[in-house]
Parts: C-alpha cells; sequence; structure tokens
C-alpha cells in the first residue's frame, strides 16, 4: 500500500518519494523437469527453491524524488528497468528491497484502463472510466471527448468494433484517452505517445501539460527522444536497472544519444 510523504511549508509538494528501490524477478527455468509430487511438497515443506529458477534484479537501488506539476521523462535502452520501475510506483511490483512512497493513487496507464479485447470500444469506454475511478455519470459526460479524442472513428465507426480488431495504435490512443479524461496524482504512460498520426501527437502534449497544470505529475516512458523532450523539463535514465543520469531532459537525452553513439 501507498504511504503519503510530509511536506514542509512552503516546499515544493513531493508525489512520488523513491528510495534505495531493488526490484528482482525470479524467473523459473526448464531445468530439473517438472518432478514428482513428492519432491515439489518437500520444496515446499523446506521452503527451497524449484532447480532451474534464477533471480533476475531488474531495477538496482534507484532513489529519487518527483514534485507536483512536474512532467518526467524515462530513457534508457530494452531492459534498462523502465516499465518495471514504473509497476513498482504504481503498486504492481513490490520492492526487493527499499520503498516507494506516494501521494494518492498512481495510475498506470494501460494497467488501471482495464480494457477488454472481446468487448467494443463503447464497453471499453465505459469499463476503463470506472476502472480510472470515474462515476458511471462522469463517463456519460465524458464519453464523446474521450472517442473524439482518440481519433479512432475517424476513418469509420471503430467504436462499435470488438477491440481485437483494433491495430495496436487505435488501442494505446483509446487507453490514453480514457486515462488523460480525469486528472491524476500521478499519471504513468509506457509508450503510448509513440502511437498515432502528429496531430493526436500534438493533442497529447497539450493534454499532458493541463494534467501537469491540474496539480498532477506525469512519467513518461518512451523511445522517442524527442517525444521526452517535447514533453518533459526532466528526465531520468536508467541503464541495466541503476539510475545513471537525473536532470533536465535536453541535457540526459543528450548524454544518453552521445552514450549510444560509442557503443
Amino acid at each position: 500500500m501507498s504511504e503519503t510523504p510530509g511536506t514542509a511549508a512552503g516546499a515544493p509538494v513531493p508525489t512520488v518519494i523513491v528510495d534505495d528501490v531493488h526490484i528482482v524477478y525470479k524467473v523459473h527455468g526448464t531445468g530439473g523437469g517438472k518432478g514428482t509430487a513428492t519432491a515439489a511438497l518437500n520444496r515446499i515443506v523446506s521452503r527451497k527453491p524449484r532447480p532451474g529458477v534464477r533471480e533476475v534484479h531488474a531495477v538496482r537501488g534507484v532513489s529519487f524524488v518527483a514534485h507536483r506539476g512536474e512532467a518526467i521523462g524515462l530513457i534508457g535502452s530494452n531492459g534498462s528497468g523502465k516499465s518495471t520501475l514504473l509497476k513498482a510506483i504504481a503498486g504492481l511490483l513490490p520492492p526487493a528491497r527499499g520503498r516507494v512512497l506516494t501521494h494518492g493513487q498512481p495510475s498506470l496507464l494501460g494497467v488501471n484502463a482495464a480494457l477488454m479485447s472481446d468487448l467494443t470500444g463503447e464497453r471499453n469506454v465505459i469499463l476503463g472510466g470506472l476502472a480510472m475511478g470515474m462515476t458511471r455519470e462522469e463517463v456519460r459526460e465524458r464519453y464523446r471527448g474521450i472517442v473524439d479524442f482518440s481519433g479512432i472513428n475517424e476513418k469509420g465507426d471503430f467504436i462499435s468494433l470488438p477491440m481485437r480488431t483494433y491495430s495496436s495504435g487505435m488501442s494505446a490512443r483509446l487507453r490514453f484517452s480514457i486515462a488523460a479524461a480525469r486528472s491524476h496524482d500521478v499519471l504513468m504512460i509506457d509508450e503510448a505517445l509513440s502511437t498515432g498520426d502528429a496531430k493526436f501527437q500534438n493533442r497529447s502534449r497539450e493534454r499532458i501539460a493541463e494534467l501537469r497544470e491540474e496539480a498532477g505529475t506525469v512519467f513518461l516512458v518512451s523511445h522517442s527522444n524527442k517525444s521526452i523532450t517535447d514533453s518533459c523539463e526532466r528526465a531520468l535514465w536508467l541503464e541495466s536497472g541503476a539510475l545513471r543520469m537525473d536532470g533536465p531532459a535536453e541535457e540526459v537525452v543528450a548524454a544518453y544519444e552521445e552514450f549510444n553513439k560509442k557503443k
């Protein structure tokens, strides 16, 4: 469960405190085979790990403080721990060591909006809106704005079709549109803005700015460095699970690009 950090009078209000956080996955391999029921029971009783299980240290001692009104980009190569860190902030992955303290309920785009592929886009707007904490009346009031913002109906009545018929880009745009329809203490967006045309990306950046003005904090994960510098004033660079750099977005992105040139 998330904890609420304390604040000093007149000081910037922290919304997320990540304190020496380590995230460790257990990966179950095929070594040793399935074994017998007796062997499995003995492992449970003795608390011994199953043969073939190995640990992956996905996030290594990351610490930072995010404040109300900030937009923070997360950059790094594939497997650097960006998405894992967001899941830990959202409360979906308990740290093996360290603490995550948050103000309010963090919303991780694509997870809190629990959309279902066999339901129509229309039903998913309702379901996603309720999952994001809206009342039924609020969903009804904002329904048309959500659909228009997503742009998925611009080339046909896709909102009435099952989401399994959508492209990955259409699904991501609808998820972002649902999440962006209300204010958040902390909103985390994982790769959603890399989809869609320039018009949708411009609308998304404008909405992120509005969310920040509404006293929220936005985290953005993207492989597009331009999206980070356009939407965020601060960036965190993760590499091999460790925080390599934290600072102004343009400086961090420039250092990351220089690093990749030398690889």
